[in-house]
């Protein structure tokens, strides 16, 4: 079952757009960094379809407790910060559930 993407405004109107990918069960796996203009959160919605097809572009990254990963672009910018997992396994089926949302997802545009 495919995923959606939620955009919506981070915080204050001021402060921005972002997007979470949630998976068909509803729990978020990946979400964006702020940006400045809709039309920016909407590429980078467009670049985590783009890129999660690809397991070279998934980092598997080691927080002070926990493992996590990122997506990132072609070009190395990271799009996408997967949650933090108990471990190093639970964080690489977080990435396959990411590819796996994203693959057919719609946008939820929530603005």
């Amino acid at each position: 079952m495919a995923g959606k993407f939620v955009l919506k405004r981070s915080g204050a109107a001021s402060d921005g757009f972002m997007f979470n990918l949630q998976a068909g069960n509803g729990q978020v796996v990946l979400t964006s960094e702020r940006y400045e203009a809709k039309a920016s959160a909407v590429g980078g919605i467009e670049s985590v379809k783009a890129n999660a097809a690809h397991p070279e572009r998934f980092e598997l990254r080691q927080g002070s407790k926990e493992p996590y990963f990122v997506l990132k672009a072609a070009n190395g910018q990271v799009i996408g910060v997967g949650e933090h997992y108990s471990s190093d396994s639970a964080a690489q089926e977080g990435m396959a559930a990411v590819t796996r949302a994203a693959d057919g997802a719609e946008t939820d545009d929530q603005t």
